[in-house]
């Protein structure tokens, strides 16, 4: 059956989740740095406590499998999580679903040996310390075959030479997770090979570290890496299967984060009603204007079918089908968010008039954001030709110089169709 509901007893705990996190999370983000200084005092004074209860509720990381200490939550579930959390910049973090140690942790979790679990993979999921997955490099941005990394086998280990660029949370970071080219005459797609590395492996240097407007501080890194040794069995799954290694993380990753943009932007919305039904101009509210009211109507519409986009990607995941079956689906979803986000932002600023541009209200941050979310995982013109190669692929070029819908040739079908039964 469809529906268009969720079952009553988890809607309990999606209530929770909203009102947890309006109260005791969002607060967080003005009052403490960067999410991934776990280590500062006052993250230990306030965010260790919202894990416990986020623990004692049966709610933390619930993305992973009961033998890892989670739910197993289908991807729906998870979504609608990601929706209420997705508010605060602390919310992932508190319930255990932070980016990148989700999609991490899952790759430990299906190619890490049981010493690298017990080393890293333990402590990543109770949030003891957070990694970083590092595959573009500054000469290659979002392509990955222009990855020049190498790896190259020196007795039991393996030798890293090159730089990567924008490694989200390095400076943080206990280990990471690399690519590199290990074949180089091999097919493009089988040349690399993927690692984990240590962060005290000696030969790693961060070059310098940048960040965007409304960030607490810069958190993406050019790193180089300079004769980084690591044994043999640190490579994660085969060799030269970086490419399908990576996969493993992507699909569902991309959904969380598309529901925790259509939770920034739904607030956005929500600030702005209040703003409109607030304010008045020319004698009367803003909300009674019709050109306000077509731009309310039009934030709604594009959050519920966005909503809806997402909603739907993630039943079919649950449904048994595997990411790479639904690509044309998430890549919508990808492509799609950027947009969701930029355009909901700058309405949300531009109905707020002057104060909207000030950095006393979020909005500003979150136009900025979109572009940043528009790059993150692939570029959207990447996902674009993706959802555009699926829909194409197997749709068959017409035989005629003209298209079997022009009119006449419709009019002819139908008159040999049916004519013999309009004479009789």
């Amino acid at each position: 059956m469809w529906e268009f509901k969720t079952d009553p007893e988890f809607q309990l705990e999606l209530d929770w989740i909203r009102d947890f996190v309006q109260e005791e999370v969002e607060p967080l983000d003005v009052l403490l740095g960067s999410q991934w200084n776990i280590h500062d005092t006052r993250f230990e004074k306030l965010v260790r406590p919202l894990q416990a209860r986020v623990r004692e509720r049966g709610l933390w990381a619930c993305h992973l499998g009961p033998e890892l200490g989670g739910k197993g939550y289908g991807q729906v579930k998870l979504a609608l999580m990601n929706e209420q959390f997705g508010r605060s910049r602390f919310g992932p973090i508190v319930f255990g679903a932070q980016a990148p140690d989700t999609g991490n942790s899952e790759i430990l979790a299906h190619y890490g040996t049981p010493e690298q679990k017990k080393r890293y993979l333990e402590p990543l999921l109770e949030n003891r310390i957070v990694s970083c997955f590092s595959i573009t490099e500054p000469q290659g941005g979002a392509d990955p075959l222009l990855i020049r990394m190498t790896a190259r086998r020196e007795g039991d280990e393996w030798i890293l030479d090159g730089e990567k660029w924008f490694a989200s949370n390095a400076r943080y970071a206990a280990f990471y997770i690399v690519m590199a080219v290990t074949d180089p005459d091999a097919p493009p797609h089988k040349s690399m090979s993927m690692f984990i590395v240590p962060a005290e492996a000696p030969g790693i240097e961060i070059v310098r570290n940048y960040g965007f407007h409304g960030e607490p501080e810069e958190g993406h890194a050019h790193v180089r890496w300079s004769g980084v040794r690591v044994p043999v069995e640190n490579m994660l799954g085969g060799r030269g299967e970086a490419f399908v290694v990576a996969q493993v993380r992507l699909g569902g990753g991309r959904m969380h984060h598309a529901m925790r943009t259509l939770a920034e932007a739904t607030r956005c919305f929500e600030l702005t009603c209040q703003r409109v039904v607030s304010r008045s101009t020319k004698g009367e509210a803003l909300a009674k204007k019709q050109m306000v009211q077509e731009k309310i109507a039009d934030m709604w519409v594009q959050l519920r079918q966005f909503r809806l986009l997402v909603l739907e990607t993630a039943w079919l995941a649950d449904q048994g089908n595997d990411w790479k079956s639904i690509r044309m689906n998430v890549s919508a979803v990808k492509a799609v968010m950027p947009k969701v986000l930029h355009d909901v932002a700058s309405t949300a600023l531009h109905l707020h008039g002057a104060f909207g541009i000030t950095t006393q209200l979020p909005f500003s941050d979150l136009v900025i954001n979109s572009f940043h979310i528009g790059l993150a995982d692939g570029p959207t013109e990447v996902h674009k030709v993706v959802v555009a190669r699926e829909i194409l692929k197997n749709v068959a070029p017409a035989e005629t110089m003209f298209p079997d819908y022009v009119r006449h040739a419709v009019e002819a079908r139908a008159h040999a169709k049916y004519d013999t039964m309009l004479d009789g």
